[in-house]
């Protein structure tokens, strides 16, 4: 049976994350780097040093023998639920999860080495398969001629901010560092600012084969994106929750809060009571990938399903109650409503998490 209550180590550890976004990634500091982007990418590079060189936290998924902490994904889904709190500007997900659970599938010296590098902060690493990619559902690759990829790639996240790409080509998965001739990363516009897409295209780019079984090490790294997502959707969700409900004591019509009205006291209680479930479907997803359960599938889909629609609910709900302060750029909630709608469609969309669910639960339709 799956644990959702937070150990004390996992609480100590949010406590820790917390206090350093809320000294270096304050809603302020995000919308300015939304609105400006800095010279030096898309990704607050000081907030990842700080995260990794002084927390260690991009190694949490790694063993410990290989440089990493040798924790599980329970601590990595609240570092992620802080994150998503902060729509830090953090490749996180992308490289600290998805890309290193699919290196930890690869075996080989190769991936051992990027894994190091990975754990250390040192270098960043994106796998090259569109966002919207579901867990075991078909992928686009490139073409591996002559020792050489070809190819281009739609839809990467962070790949503009990555120094190392997971690439699949030809039924293999080989890593190409981007920095090389015959790489170019063209950055796409996105509804996301906070986590940017790009097409990347390769022309003969060197590349080191990781393993010959791609399909295996993507579904790997998809399913634990997929399933440590709903922690980054219940922090989103948690925020505008938080936020909305102080608003709504502070605001006031007819001389009395507006959040005394029952109308509204309806609308936040039914959302607070979804926020409580998608907590729960969050933690059993975590809790499920720690412990290598035989329903990590099932818990993965089901959180999906699940948190996808609650974070853009809670999104939407923090922007009307907010009212017309809501709907101006100044104020942060337009951050985590983007946030929410391009996670509802990050690694398979809710409808498409019901069917597999459906699927792997033995429910067809009839």
């Amino acid at each position: 049976m799956s644990d959702l209550l937070y150990s004390e180590e996992e609480e100590a550890l949010r406590s820790a994350v917390r206090g350093l976004l809320a000294d270096r990634c304050d809603a302020a500091t995000v919308l300015a780097r939304a609105e400006s982007p800095a010279a030096d990418g898309p990704h607050d590079r000081e907030l990842w040093k700080a995260l990794t060189d002084g927390m260690g936290l991009a190694g949490l998924l790694v063993p410990e023998e290989l440089g990493g902490q040798g924790a599980t994904h329970r601590e990595a889904a609240v570092i992620l639920e802080e994150l998503g709190r902060a729509v830090a500007p953090v490749p996180y997900l992308t490289s600290a999860v998805v890309a290193t659970e699919t290196l930890l599938a690869c075996g080989g010296s190769e991936a051992t080495e990027l894994l190091s590098a990975l754990a250390a902060g040192r270098t960043v690493g994106a796998l090259a398969v569109g966002l919207a990619t579901a867990p075991g559902a078909p992928f686009q690759g490139v073409r591996h001629e002559a020792g050489a990829l070809r190819g281009e790639l739609t839809g990467i996240a962070d790949a503009a901010g990555a120094d190392v790409l997971l690439v699949p080509a030809d039924g293999a998965l080989y890593a190409v560092h981007t920095a090389q001739d015959g790489v170019t990363v063209t950055p796409r516009t996105s509804l996301d600012l906070t986590r940017p897409l790009a097409t990347v295209t390769f022309d003969a780019a060197a590349a080191r084969e990781l393993t010959p079984d791609a399909d295996a090490a993507v579904r790997r790294g998809l399913r634990a994106g997929a399933a440590l997502l709903a922690s980054e959707q219940l922090g989103v969700a948690e925020w505008c929750l938080t936020e909305t409900v102080g608003y709504t004591k502070e605001r006031h019509q007819f001389n009395r809060p507006v959040g005394s009205f029952q109308a509204l006291k309806h609308r936040l209680a039914e959302l607070w009571l979804e926020v409580v479930n998608t907590r729960a479907a969050a933690r059993n997803a975590a809790d499920a990938l720690a412990t290598d359960s035989a329903d990590a599938d099932v818990a993965a889909a089901l959180a999906q399903a699940y948190a996808a629609p609650v974070a853009v609910h809670a999104a939407e709900e923090a922007l009307q109650l907010h009212g017309g302060i809501g709907m101006t750029w100044e104020h942060p909630v337009h951050l985590y409503l983007k946030r929410a709608k391009a996670d509802s469609v990050a690694y398979g969309t809710a409808g498409g998490h019901r069917e597999a669910l459906a699927r792997l639960v033995d429910l067809q339709a009839p």
